[in-house]
């Protein structure tokens, strides 16, 4: 009844309304007479109108800039995808990608694409959006740095950096006097070329270095932790230097300048004693994501833009504001990652990209065309590399590190990164810099950021005789090893179960290791220990309730799948445990008509719905990483397909071929070690016909009477799958299981899928 109530007030409302706005337009038109208006022609063409309202709409500026923004950011996160695989930090890629798009590349060999894509007319808009994406960026580094760090390592910590600082600086500064002439710009004094060199030789990318270390699992150690610190001071320093060259620059000499430093020391102190301990009240009030509402939101952001306004006004740049703002942000790491959060996304992923791409199209590699330029620029990152690189590995070894790590320092200190490119567009954007030597500069940055990694492996390397690779009680030969790779604490205490299980009357002969790892790109340097309590806590918290010795490992990765294969391979371990990894389409519409989840509940319908051929799910059962793992790795690997695994008492084995055979020494295991009740289903006859097999099981009836029996039935009932804990069955047997639609899959328990 309702619902025909419904649908007559729809009808009566939209066709009443309908037919009123009929009527007035067509009382409107008698409104016309007098007023002019030409009408188009009937016999007009409308496909010519229609191309044309087409053409219009592409060369409006939102269109261009709309066009603009998605084609730079599916162009940077290629290539920073890309670079990342090839164990580069994903911002060198992004880098790549702006020069690629720029007259470098696309220009050069696609100029009628490159002309309609970025139009002079349209940098402007694409310069502003950019400088927006760096201010909230330099917001975020600001963020970043931990002063407490800083309180705490100080002494090192300075000497290195500012030396660090120093020495490419007066490097820098000499270049530019033997250059000055060829390629300062003309009516540029010598000291505002000569101080932009030397500042934009003396800076270190503090992000990327933090990337890097997170991703070589070094922040824990005394390395990672002095490399961090040098970095943060040399941030500070060189921003407040640059600050300084700016303001000299700007003001035109130095006498001048001292109106403008005298401002900045002012804007900087009113920051520091009025606005910081305001915002440190509001924080300490509104520091849980709930609390931190919009309006308090709106203040802090304001703090931001007020903080870039006033130093742009000062004459420092307004990137410098952001930055001192952001440093000034209260303390309290839970409101900082909170607020870090909302920035970062729409900064690094959507705004950060179109500065690359902006740089990228004032970077003009072709005007190196003669082999004199090209030498410059080889000079010029030699002149970088010798600066930075074994100026910090000098100071470090002055202040008692050793070789290894005083190189490794040097190397750590000698990336640039986006850091070198910020600098570099305010040279040129002040008109300091020309064409040829902002090129020239902006290969020396990518350079030296790219050679870091491979730096530090060649360090390793040499002094590889003074490391180990892994814990010496892991190498130990004479111990059954379990390495356990899990994503989610929930999934490592499926694990960990399984594992203890399979040792746990074994204490002093069996090692489990716990490892989680996250990528580097979800996860935040900020939040790097809190997350890794997070992840390991609840995993260590089990393996007390089951009272087995774990070996906890952590570790940000920048390629999750190769340090898993790494340290598996590396380790010697016994046997790897993993967690099914979850398919693309897990979780959506489309993975819910296919049927293909993690747990694969129901894995021959997936066949039915998605070709209605059998065989495809045989060579592709699992999702990507877990192929690559089972590839590369030399030990065996247990893969968990978990239906809310409780405990391993009753466990249920088929066995399809003679290759079967080594499961049944897992079930050995498990019995010696657990008391576990073992089925083995003789699927094919195997059990009774295969020796090994036979005599394996004679051995375990004569320790453990009444544990293992033998199931000849091959029609499996539900009752019984509904009383198992858990089945084990080898790779080869699982895939034929899914190659032949196996019905009572669907009702299996949880599954240990186990390659030899």
């Amino acid at each position: 009844m309702n619902n025909i109530k419904n649908s007559v007030f729809y009808i009566t409302i939209i066709g009443g309304f309908t037919a009123l706005i009929y009527w007035v337009i067509s009382k409107g038109a008698a409104l016309e007479v007098g007023r002019n208006i030409v009408k188009k022609q009937i016999e007009s063409n409308h496909w010519n109108d229609f191309l044309d309202s087409m053409v219009h709409n592409l060369q409006h500026p939102l269109a261009i800039l709309l066009a603009q923004i998605v084609t730079i950011i599916l162009v940077a996160r290629l290539f920073g995808w890309f670079f990342r695989k090839i164990g580069q930090p994903s911002v060198i890629g992004e880098m790549i990608a702006g020069i690629v798009l720029g007259p470098s590349l696309v220009g050069m060999y696609f100029p009628e694409f490159s002309a309609a894509l970025f139009p002079k007319e349209s940098l402007g808009n694409l310069q502003f959006l950019s400088q927006i994406g760096l201010i909230l960026f330099m917001f975020v580094i600001g963020m970043e740095l931990d002063l407490k760090v800083l309180k705490n390592k100080a002494h090192d910590a300075v000497v290195i950096s500012h030396a660090s600082i120093v020495i490419p600086f007066a490097l820098g500064l000499t270049l530019a006097y033997f250059i000055y002439h060829t390629f300062a710009p003309i009516g540029v004094e010598f000291s505002s070329f000569g101080l932009f060199m030397g500042i934009a030789m003396s800076i270190t990318a503090f992000p990327v270095l933090a990337r890097i270390v997170q991703e070589r699992g070094m922040q824990k150690t005394k390395l990672g932790t002095i490399a961090i610190t040098c970095a943060a001071a040399d941030d500070i320093t060189a921003w407040c230097i640059l600050a300084v060259v700016i303001a000299i620059v700007k003001a035109g000499s130095f006498t001048s300048s001292l109106y403008v430093i005298g401002l900045a020391i002012l804007y900087v102190i009113i920051m520091l004693k009025i606005v910081r301990p305001f915002l440190k009240r509001v924080g300490d009030l509104n520091a849980t994501r709930e609390s931190l509402n919009k309006p308090v939101v709106a203040i802090f952001f304001i703090t931001l833009l007020v903080s870039a306004y006033a130093a742009e006004l000062i004459g420092i740049h307004a990137l410098f504001g952001a930055f001192l703002a952001g440093a000034i942000m209260p303390e309290n790491n839970k409101f900082r990652n909170i607020f870090i959060e909302k920035v970062e996304d729409v900064a690094i992923i959507v705004l950060l990209p179109l500065f690359f791409v902006f740089t990228g199209l004032r970077t003009q590699i072709g005007l190196l065309n003669d082999p004199e330029l090209w030498k410059i620029t080889g000079l010029i990152i030699a002149v970088a590399v010798a600066g930075k690189f074994f100026g910090s590995a000098l100071a470090a070894k002055f202040v008692g590190q050793s070789w290894k790590d005083s190189l490794a320092i040097g190397a750590l200190m000698n990336t640039r990164g986006l850091m070198e490119l910020v600098v570099l567009n305010i040279g040129y954007d002040l008109g300091v810099l020309s064409t040829e030597i902002f090129t020239m500069m902006v290969i020396m940055a990518l350079v030296t950021t790219f050679m870091t990694g491979p730096a530090l492996d060649f360090i390793g390397f040499i002094f590889k005789d003074k490391e180990t690779a892994v814990p010496e009680e892991i190498g130990s030969k004479s111990k059954y090893k379990i390495l356990l790779s899990f994503a989610t604490p929930e999934r490592g205490k499926k694990l960990l179960q399984i594992a203890n299980s399979l040792v746990k009357k074994q204490p002093d002969n069996s090692i489990v290791t716990a490892m989680h790892l996250s990528l580097s790109t979800e996860i935040h340097s900020f939040d790097v220990k809190d997350h890794e309590k997070k992840m390991l806590i609840p995993v260590v918290e089990e393996s007390n309730r089951l009272n087995q010795k774990v070996v906890s490992l952590f570790k940000v990765s920048n390629d999750i799948d190769t340090d898993i294969i790494d340290s598996a391979n590396h380790g010697e371990y016994d046997l790897l445990l993993i967690g099914l990894g979850q398919s693309i389409f897990d979780g959506t519409l489309l993975g819910k008509i296919l049927g293909f989840t993690t747990r694969i509940v129901n894995p021959d319908r997936l066949i039915d719905k998605f070709t209605g051929k059998e065989g495809l799910f045989e060579n592709n059962p699992f999702d990507e990483r877990t192929r690559h793992i089972l590839a590369k790795t030399k030990m065996p690997v247990g893969i968990l397909i978990d239906k809310d695994l409780e405990e391993i008492n009753q466990v249920f084995i088929p066995v399809f071929s003679k290759e079967d055979a080594f499961l049944i020494d897992y079930a050995k295991k498990l019995i010696n070690n657990n008391g576990s009740q073992i089925t083995v289903l003789d699927a094919s006859g195997e059990v009774k016909s295969t020796r090994e097999i036979q005599e394996t099981i004679r051995s375990i009836e004569q320790i453990a009477p009444n544990h293992i029996m033998i199931m000849n039935d091959r029609t499996i009932k539900k009752e019984f799958l509904d009383g198992q804990d858990l089945m084990i069955i080898s790779l080869d047997s699982w895939k034929k299981l899914i190659e032949s639609q196996s019905t009572w899959l669907n009702n299996t328990p949880s599954v240990l899928i186990l390659k030899p």
